[in-house]
């Protein structure tokens, strides 16, 4: 195989601009973990079955994320193998996320979040397959941490949005469907924000250019449905002992993280006001809390990915990764027992910590773990390890609702600090290793 040349490298800004992109992609998924649960709420959903609703998530990911990963491998345009995927799910989630609050029914508003987030999925893996592409192997923490901090920025502002809002806006003004019209334009702004910032990374930090010997071997290369089933067969069948290892901790962290973004404004509305009414004032509060919070522990993680990465360069990503697992976990034990808005802000810094280490710390733990020419099918792979534990969550939780939890969201918080403490435990079993570099079947 031919030698590939040495990628040159790139300054901070650079790195910063390359990863602008996902601002507006995690814009978007803030949007969804602050607002679609509200939403459903508002729409008549009922609580026990509220996972249900959330399966677009993992069902989208499960699909498309694998097969958009090899298909970007082997994908020869113009444009580049990763970006005319960007272009193509940026697309699809400004028209969702500009249609989401316009939605009369509860099934308009599913269907809406099934499409957005095959469109963020169609954007996700072979956005971080670039990033891994681009960067020379020591500038890799600093490029995944550097997209954990945008994902800490974009949520932060995303969650903040309504509040922010309802300060020129009349936060009780509701549309002809009981939505609030703050959350109607905080969605429009999304909208614009999913687009816009990325055309700006791909024209300002284009992919490199292949060689001739890669763009022959590309060439090569069949791309129908068996070879690229064939290649994902493959890929999983060589997975690295490392990649396997972490699939673990990452069962035990998605699930506990997936309960607190479905469950905390259920939770929140029981703990500071007394109510489960999704009619209630008391409701439309807990859910502006849920913002600002969720804003707060965002904002901890874009300063704490940045913090992260010269700690993580002195005591190794995976040590530090279980701290920031164990300070989430204990920050969802707390939540529970909190009945004063202000003191929640307070284990909120554990959970932003946490969200930090998911969003960087995991891909750099893979980043250094596969083989590069296998960049775009191992990075969607791994999101199995996301969209998996996310639909055992979604298929378990109303069976345990109930009987195991007692109908009370309070719990299913509690449930997730648990999960997230194994999820640290797990973390320091995994032994990581590049393994030798396989060359794709044809």
């Amino acid at each position: 195989m031919t030698k590939i040349a040495t990628k040159p490298r790139l300054s901070l800004p650079r790195i910063v601009e390359m990863n602008i992109g996902f601002f507006g992609l995690q814009f978007s998924f803030g949007l969804q973990q602050a607002n679609m649960g509200p939403i459903y709420g508002y729409l008549g959903a009922d609580e026990a079955t509220m996972p249900l609703l959330w399966l677009a998530g993992p069902m989208t990911g499960l699909i498309i994320q694998p097969i958009v990963g090899a298909m970007s491998d082997r994908t020869l345009s113009r444009f580049g193998r990763r970006t005319p995927y960007f272009l193509i799910g940026a697309i699809i989630c400004t028209i969702c996320l500009f249609f989401m609050p316009l939605s009369p029914t509860l099934w308009v508003a599913a269907s809406l979040l099934w499409i957005l987030d095959a469109g963020n999925n169609i954007t996700m893996e072979p956005y971080r397959a670039y990033v891994a592409d681009r960067l020379q192997e020591d500038q890799r923490a600093v490029g995944f941490l550097t997209q954990s901090s945008f994902t800490g920025l974009a949520q932060t502002l995303s969650y903040l949005a309504p509040t922010l809002l309802a300060l020129i806006v009349d936060r009780n003004l509701l549309d002809a469907n009981g939505l609030p019209i703050i959350v109607r334009i905080a969605f429009v702004i999304g909208a614009i924000l999913s687009i816009s910032t990325i055309i700006w990374s791909v024209v300002r930090v284009p992919e490199l250019p292949l060689s001739e010997e890669e763009r022959e071997a590309i060439a090569a290369k069949p791309m129908g449905v068996v070879a690229i089933f064939q290649e994902i067969g493959s890929a999983i069948a060589d997975m690295p002992k490392a990649m396997k290892q972490l699939a673990v901790s990452m069962l035990f962290q998605w699930y506990a993280m997936f309960i607190y973004w479905q469950f905390i404004a259920f939770s929140l509305s029981r703990s500071l006001f007394d109510t489960s009414d999704t009619g209630s004032e008391g409701f439309r509060e807990a859910g502006l809390v849920v913002g600002q919070i969720g804003a707060f522990y965002n904002f901890i993680a874009f300063v704490g990915a940045l913090a992260l990465i010269p700690i993580v360069k002195k005591f190794g990503v995976k040590p530090v990764h279980a701290l920031c697992l164990t300070a989430s976990g204990l920050a969802m034990l707390a939540i529970p027992q909190i009945d004063e808005h202000i003191w929640l802000f307070i284990p909120m810094i554990g959970i932003g910590i946490g969200w930090a280490g998911m969003m960087g710390n995991t891909y750099v733990m893979l980043a250094n773990s596969i083989p590069p020419n296998r960049n775009g099918v191992y990075m969607g792979i791994f999101n199995l390890f996301i969209v998996i534990p996310m639909l055992i969550e979604t298929l378990t939780m109303p069976l345990i609702y109930e009987p195991l939890l007692g109908g009370d969201a309070r719990n299913a918080i509690l449930l997730g600090g648990v999960l997230m403490i194994c999820g640290a435990v797990a973390t320091m079993f995994i032994k990581i290793g590049r393994p030798e570099t396989k060359i794709a079947p044809n």
